[in-house]
């Protein structure tokens, strides 16, 4: 009899350690603000690690499989990833997590979005809503992460009070960074961006995008356009940000004619991040930014 109470306990201690939902995320950025609101309560698995552009990747067994078992997908959306994303909700046969279901989440629609510039044609970096990029804006993703609150609450109504107050833990903890990092780029002018993909974070502390290596969202940068940023240039300080993945010679070649220094940095967190090493990130942008020079 007390083997079988026993074994009973266990049984019943492993179901709770068994409870938390499974959230699977596009990106690092998401995996951390997910951390960072369901706490203990969310097991979180991400399908991109922050050395691939989330815009275009190839669709793989393994996230079908991810996503076959998950109660939550949480997605930065507004077409970010409409390249690859639903082939995986439709092959993964998961009716909880389909668009416009309760576990379906996009961070991106949460927020007042910048606009894409206009441009003819169709390209996989040119979206319907509006610029997606919202993971480099830590007080857009706060506002995120109190909208996830409300649907993890609808998932797990018994930690609805902890997702509440763990979002707003994390607005506090922007917040409170918001001044340090404004006095941090105090005379700061502004970047040239490979891609759109920082306008929010610069837009946020009103520094300037100088330019764009890309002539287009998602071509890349041609000889005679690198000529006629250089010239647009010419004087103003700055620096030149490009992602991991980015093809290093424009921008190197760009620097050559302009003197602008280089920085490569990463536009998610590592793929196991929290809601504090996602903003170490936003720290290192700040930084780098911040070396940029002044007038």
């Amino acid at each position: 009899m007390k083997r079988f109470l026993l074994a009973a306990l266990l049984l019943l201690c492993q179901s709770g350690a068994q409870a938390a939902l499974k959230v699977v995320t596009t990106t690092p950025a998401m995996a951390a603000l997910t951390r960072a609101v369901g706490g203990e309560h969310v097991q979180v698995s991400t399908l991109v690690g922050n050395d691939r552009d989330a815009h275009m990747l190839q669709v793989k067994p393994s996230m079908m499989r991810a996503v076959r078992d998950a109660d939550l997908v949480v997605a930065v959306g507004a077409d970010l990833e409409a390249g690859w994303l639903p082939e995986v909700l439709a092959s993964a046969g998961n009716p909880r997590v389909q668009t416009g279901r309760p576990g379906h989440f996009e961070a991106a629609m949460q927020v007042e979005r910048l606009p894409d510039p206009p441009s003819s044609g169709f390209s996989a970096h040119l979206h319907r809503y509006g610029n997606p990029h919202i993971n480099l804006d830590p007080l857009r993703m706060a506002q995120a992460g109190e909208s996830l609150a409300r649907t993890l609450a609808g998932l797990d109504t018994a930690h609805a009070d902890d997702f509440h107050r763990q979002a707003a833990a994390f607005r506090a903890a922007v917040e409170a960074r918001l001044p340090v990092w404004r006095e941090s780029l105090k005379g700061a002018q502004g970047a040239v961006l490979y891609h759109r993909d920082a306008v929010y974070l610069l837009d946020r502390f009103g520094l300037k995008l100088l330019g764009t290596l890309e002539p287009v969202p998602g071509v890349p940068p041609t000889a005679n356009h690198l000529r006629e940023l250089a010239a647009q240039l010419q004087g103003q300080k700055g620096v030149i940000v490009q992602a991991p993945w980015h093809a290093p010679d424009g921008p190197r070649q760009l620097s050559e004619l302009t003197g602008l220094p280089i920085r490569i940095l990463p536009l998610d967190p590592p793929a196991d991040a929290d809601g504090q090493a996602y903003l170490r990130l936003i720290d290192a942008w700040v930084e780098a930014l911040a070396a940029g020079g002044t007038p």
